[in-house]
Parts: structure tokens; sequence; C-alpha cells
């Protein structure tokens, strides 16, 4: 029965089964194959429900949420533009800062795709950039943000590997400032080549445009300052974060109507934080199956006997995650993968933070590769482009992120330069 039941659960997660009820499913199913009693599929639930972080997951979400809803974007894009604009490329550099900025607060690329692509397709397309470049920037530009603070992923991995978030969140930062710059780098030369218009050098746009986007400029710094200086908590600082946000929508901007859209916003919240956290049920019922049946002692003696060395198992790791990215989202894929990898590892002496950076930059790339790839689909809802055309737009820059993937993996004191 095994046998038949994976490649139907696979197939049907495929044709859009709800990934949740094929973990859930392929938890049952196994575990009913083993004879073990299906409740030590939620046993661990209470280890994460009681877990002081995990409180910021919904918190963070909610900022996120109000970001997109409020006039940030805009008044972001401003800004950027005339900072960045009047560089070669500068239109692009103005994409990628303002997509790394939202995706960070939302953790989920496709609220990025769907919040700003409608305003910088036509703005890239009016400075002279092809159809297809701007596409796959747009699309490629979602899943940018994924390792700077507050990033949802990076939070969700040091609850599940054990591992301090403050210290992934500083481990992250260098890393994805060098896939922006990699990414910048390649859209100058784009701008180059098409000589895309872009605005003179003007300081009174600069100065009127930083007095508008000051508070938004300001809240990274803020969370930055809260959590590296030890002043608060995670689930502190995200509470700080919604708050301070909520302030600057609807008080100090006054963008958001309390009265009218708080009850939308909150819905969908709860929506995106419900859909998250039932995904992680699942993922985690599932991996508490494998460990049970001793999966990774297995594939850690399977490793010892066929791995001679850290640079032969990185790279083996590297082709296991692209293709687990390309097949999962990252949340459940970090629950169910992150405790078969953690033992692994440990035997070949790479570090839990550099593992987890290594992780996450590679279920990045997944978000821009089929079947799964979620920024292809929702570019593909948003510019009415077939997915497959989106993925052949998004190959130079899926191909940048793999040389970026190299350097994350095999330097490792671009993720450790903190100690």
């Amino acid at each position: 029965m095994i046998w038949i039941a994976v490649p139907v659960l696979v197939l049907l997660a495929t044709l859009g089964l709800p990934l949740f009820l094929v973990l859930g499913a392929g938890g049952l199913i196994a575990s009913h194959h083993v004879g073990m009693d299906p409740a030590i599929l939620i046993v661990e639930l209470d280890r994460i429900a009681s877990s002081p972080n995990l409180i910021a997951i919904p918190l963070f979400t909610l900022a996120g949420v109000i970001l997109a809803h409020g006039g940030s974007a805009q008044r972001l894009i401003r800004f950027f533009d005339v900072t960045m604009g009047w560089l070669p490329g500068g239109l692009c550099t103005v994409t990628l800062s303002v997509c790394a900025f939202f995706t960070a607060f939302s953790g989920a690329s496709g609220v990025t795709i769907l919040a700003l692509g409608g305003m910088l397709c036509p703005m890239l397309s009016k400075a002279g950039y092809r159809e297809r470049f701007v596409c796959g920037l747009l699309t490629s530009s979602g899943s940018l943000g994924i390792l700077f603070p507050p990033s949802l992923a990076v939070l969700v991995y040091g609850i599940v590997a054990g591992v301090s978030i403050d210290e992934l969140y500083l481990a992250g930062i260098v890393p994805g400032m060098v896939l922006l710059l990699m990414l910048m780098g390649f859209s100058a030369y784009a701008g180059i080549r098409v000589h895309a218009a872009h605005p003179g050098f003007d300081w009174r746009a600069i100065v009127q445009a930083t007095r508008l986007a000051i508070w938004d400029l300001l809240l990274p710094f803020g969370i930055a300052l809260g959590l590296f200086g030890g002043f608060v908590t995670v689930g502190e600082v995200a509470a700080c974060t919604a708050c301070y946000v909520l302030a600057l929508e609807a008080g100090i901007h006054r963008c958001i109507d309390l009265r009218r859209q708080f009850l939308p916003i909150a819905q969908e919240t709860s929506l995106l934080v419900g859909s998250l956290l039932i995904i992680l049920g699942a993922a985690i019922g599932l991996t508490n199956l494998l460990i049970d049946a001793e999966v990774p002692m297995k594939l850690l003696e399977w490793v010892r006997g066929n791995v001679g060395s850290e640079l032969q198992f990185l790279l083996l790791l590297n082709l296991f995650l692209i293709l687990v990215g390309a097949m999962m989202d990252i949340f459940s894929a970090i629950m169910v993968v992150v405790p078969m990898l953690l033992p692994l590892a440990q035997h070949f002496g790479v570090d839990p933070v550099h593992l987890g950076i290594i992780i996450l930059a590679n279920l990045e790339i997944g978000y821009n590769t089929p079947p799964v790839g979620i920024n292809l689909f929702i570019a593909s809802q948003r510019f009415q482009k077939p997915v497959l055309h989106l993925f052949l737009y998004s190959l130079p820059f899926v191909a940048i992120m793999f040389v970026w993937l190299a350097l994350v993996t095999y330097v490792p004191v671009l993720s450790l330069w903190w100690r």
C-alpha cells in the first residue's frame, strides 16, 4: 500500500491538493504501515505551541499585512527612486530594494509580487526595459529578503533547530546583501544595454521623499537595534513592530481607516497565519514519525559509509535541498528536512547557523523553480503570463542565485562574520 500511496500523494500535491492534507495523509499512512499509534503525529505540537518565539509569527504577519494595505510601498518606491533611480539600472535597484524590504516583513513572496508588481511593472516598461526582463526581475525579486530580519522563515528554522534566532538574523545580513548587490550589478548592465531612461539627481526631491519615508526606513533599524542590542526578545520586538506599523499607517500617514479596514486586515492575517500553522502541524507530525522510525540515524549511517568529506556532503546537501525547494513550500520543507539534516551536519562539523543559511538560500531559489515555485504561480496570476514563460524569463536571475548559493555554501565566513 505504501508504494501506491506515495506516488498518488505526490501526484495530488502536483495537481494542487493542499499541502497540509498531503503531509497529514502521508503521516497517517506511514504510521499505519509501521503499526504505530497515529497519536504520535501530534505529540510534538505541544513543544512547538509552548515556544516563546511562536507568538512572533502572527505579530510579524500582521505587520506585513498592514504595510501591504497602507501606503508604505508608494513611499518607499518614491524614496528609492529619487535616491538611486538616477544610477544606471537605478529603477531595477529600486525594485530589488523595495521587494526585499516587503518580503522580509510579509514572510510570503506572493504578497510582495501582488502588492508591488502592479506599480513597478509599468514603471520599468516605461523606462525602456523589455517585457521578458521586467517579468523575470519581478518574479525572482519576490523571494528576496528571506534572510533579513524579521523574516518568518528564519524564525521557523530557529524554533525547529533550537538555534538562537538573534544569531540567525545576524548570519543572514551579509549573504542577503551579497545577493542584492549581485542582482543590482546585473540589472545595471541590463539598463545600460537597453539605454533605460532614468531621472536626474535632485536634492529637493530626495529631501521631500525622505521626509515622507523616514518612519518606514527607521523600522528595520529599530528591529535590528532591539534584537542585536539585547533590549527585547523576538516576541517583544514582534509586538512592538505590529504596534509601530499600525500607528504609522493609521495615525501618522492615515492610509488605513481602522473602522473600515481593520477587520479585513485581521481576517487576511488570520488566514495567512492559520495556513502556516496548519502546514507546520502536519509537517511536525510527519517529522515525529520519521524520527521515531530512526530515519535520521539510518540516513547518518548511510552518509558515513558513502560520503567522505565535508565538501562532498555540502554538494549533495545542495542538490537535495534544490529538489525539496522545487517540490515543497519553504515552511513545511524546514519542518520536514531540518531534523534529518542537523545530525548529518553535526557529523561533518557544519555549524547549525551556517546550515540554516544554506537551507534558506536553497529554498529561496525554490520559490522560482517548478513545479511548486510559488513566485511563478503568483506572478502568472499577476502578469497574465504562462508559468513556463515566467520560469524562462527568470532563468538569468536564478543563475545568479546559484552562483550566490555556491558562495554562501563554501565560504562560511559570509554567514559567520560576526563570530
